[in-house]
């Protein structure tokens, strides 16, 4: 059976102690989700595992300098073939999808033109030298029929529908792709390649839901391991078996998916904070036995109290004392005020068409927003989800119609793609580039967003994607708004900082308007659907399960429907209606 074992891992960036103890044992058919803060660890641990970064300093040879662990070790099956989804890739200049895609079947097409070159030789050999070439010829074929030679078409097939690869895309070049479409090609490269263990770092960032609920059940029955990041709980409740948390640089390991480990990380931080309270009372009474004893041997005069003190201390000096559980991280503290009401009518569309080229996106599409709405827009990628928002920032114009917010709405819009005028400032000079605040209040406002200390003097251009996130957001909600609009606003934030949003935006009082392929989000926020469906927005009550609900009923109304009755439809002819 194929294993990994990763034990006692320690990891420095220059001086910083990131890792000091983590530790993960996976087996043949695990299904792992790691999870933590931004920051802890967790595609540091993905690298260390794929051999991105290999240990530092071996015994016998000189240390170096270049990225890598500092301490631990890394077990594999022998041959067990890993892969790791890189998410900046890079190929040569000039490669289309496809030909990226074809490199999953490298090994493959080298056995495959071997076998040609036997085939060439087996026409002009005989004898011994014949039989030999056929031996090796047989060994060849078992090996490539063994990896899925044989299977090619349907495996590459299987991915690109799943992945939504259309036969124009396949022959786009790679280069000239964005950052999501890269990453999801080299995602496809991966399902292909089908290697004994699957490194999956944030695989749904850049995936439309539907993409999302067929790699799950992809996942579901891969025959390997697969270790897998995700800020994705609804993907992790679907997929995986066991959640490894990286927490204060150690890592706990717990049986189930993300549901389940919540569960039993809450019950053992009671049973801890049990034993905590109950090791403080001993601990206590212990103290008080030392001060008593020292008290009469110094009354007394009597050596014996004093000694009697000194055990009781050695003993509660070498005492393992147990840590008070932590039930309240620091994370971020939201506070979206309400300047004032909007008018009814929030945001409103009349008669929209809009077409890149030879591309319909939207075509005589009506919508309303009321006051007070969460609202939620889906649709495949490329739909035109991100394209509405624009039309509706003014960033885009509508070819015709109009689009418009309502009376009085003050908005505030979180980008997906965020950028800031001048990546070179502070993040401090950043925040205080439209609004007029001293620094000591800036620096208490940016640390509600967890930029503390001297991160605030952090130049923009090095923030990582959730730093980048939680800086527009200060920047946003530092005014009063009545309408927040936001475009995919959980990628590159923690479980935690998500559900801190979340929790903000329930207690908002306007209108929220958000795309997101975050499913758990979608339920927690949405109290209505609008998807885009033939170029259109339609609508639907309720979260994300009950617009699912509502499309399966659908779907199998559909396939109930008698022919005569589909027959009756594509003629254009009402019920009782006939030819006379």
């Amino acid at each position: 059976m194929l294993e990994l074992k990763v034990n006692g891992i320690k990891k420095y960036m220059d001086a910083t102690l990131v890792m000091e103890d983590v530790s993960l044992e996976v087996y043949e058919g695990d299904k792992v989700g790691i999870v933590g803060a931004n920051g802890s660890g967790k595609s540091t641990m993905m690298k260390v595992i794929a051999g991105i970064e290999p240990m530092k300093y071996y015994p016998g040879y000189p240390q170096t300098s270049s990225p890598g662990y500092d301490e631990g070790l890394i077990h594999k099956s022998t041959g067990a073939t890993t892969a790791y989804l890189e998410q900046s890739p890079r190929y040569p200049e000039g490669m289309r999808v496809m030909e990226v895609l074809n490199l999953a079947f490298e090994e493959m097409d080298c056995i495959e033109n071997e076998m040609h070159e036997l085939e060439e030789k087996m026409k002009v050999l005989q004898g011994s030298e014949l039989e030999k070439v056929m031996n090796k010829y047989s060994d060849l074929t078992q090996l490539f029929e063994v990896m899925g030679g044989y299977e090619r078409e349907e495996k590459l097939s299987r991915v690109c529908t799943g992945l939504q690869f259309t036969g124009s895309f396949l022959e786009r070049d790679f280069d000239l792709l964005s950052g999501g479409e890269k990453t999801s090609v080299v995602l496809g490269k991966l399902l292909i390649h089908q290697p004994d263990i699957l490194l999956l770092d944030e695989p749904t960032n850049h995936l439309d839901m539907e993409s999302i609920e067929w790699l799950e059940g992809y996942l579901k029955s891969y025959k390997g391991m697969v270790i897998l990041v995700s800020h994705d709980r609804y993907f992790l409740d679907n997929v995986v078996t066991k959640i490894v948390e990286i927490e204060d640089k150690r890592s706990t390991s717990y049986k189930g998916n993300y549901s389940s480990f919540i569960l039993q990380k809450e019950e053992n931080m009671r049973i801890q904070y049990d034993h905590f309270r109950e090791q403080q009372k001993k601990i206590h009474r212990m103290e008080k036995t030392v001060m008593g004893l020292r008290d009469w041997a110094m009354r007394a005069d009597n050596t014996k109290f004093f000694k009697r003190a000194a055990s009781v201390q050695k003993k509660l000096d070498k005492m393992d004392q147990i840590d008070k559980p932590v039930f309240e991280r620091r994370n971020m503290r939201l506070d979206v005020k309400v300047v004032e009401r909007s008018g009814n009518e929030t945001i409103k569309a009349f008669g929209v068409s809009k077409r890149f080229e030879n591309k319909v996106i939207f075509e005589n599409m009506d919508v309303m927003i009321r006051f007070g709405e969460r609202v939620g827009l889906l649709g495949p990628n490329g739909c035109g989800k991100t394209t509405f928002l624009k039309m509706l920032m003014g960033e885009e114009q509508p070819d015709q119609g109009k689009i418009q917010f309502g009376a009085n709405v003050k908005q505030a819009y979180l980008p997906q793609h965020i950028t800031f005028n001048n990546e070179e400032v502070t993040v401090l000079d950043c925040f205080r580039e439209d609004v007029s605040i001293v620094g000591g209040k800036a620096r208490e406002y940016l640390s509600k967003f967890m930029f503390y200390k001297g991160s605030v003097f952090k130049k923009v251009k090095h923030l990582s994607g959730g730093e980048r996130i939680r800086l527009k957001l200060a920047m946003l909600l530092f005014h009063e708004v009545n309408l927040l609009i936001l475009d995919e606003p959980t990628n590159h934030l923690d479980i935690e900082s998500i559900e801190t949003l979340e929790e903000a935006l329930e207690d908002f009082d306007g209108t929220i308007f958000f795309i997101s392929h975050d499913r758990y989000f979608s339920n927690r926020m949405a109290e209505r659907i609008i998807a885009v469906e033939d170029h259109k927005l339609k609508s639907y009550p309720g979260d994300y399960d009950d617009y699912k609900l509502e499309i399966e009923k659908q779907r199998m109304a559909d396939k109930k429907e008698p022919v005569s009755e589909k027959s009756k439809k594509s003629l254009g002819k009402p019920d009782g209606i006939n030819d006379e």
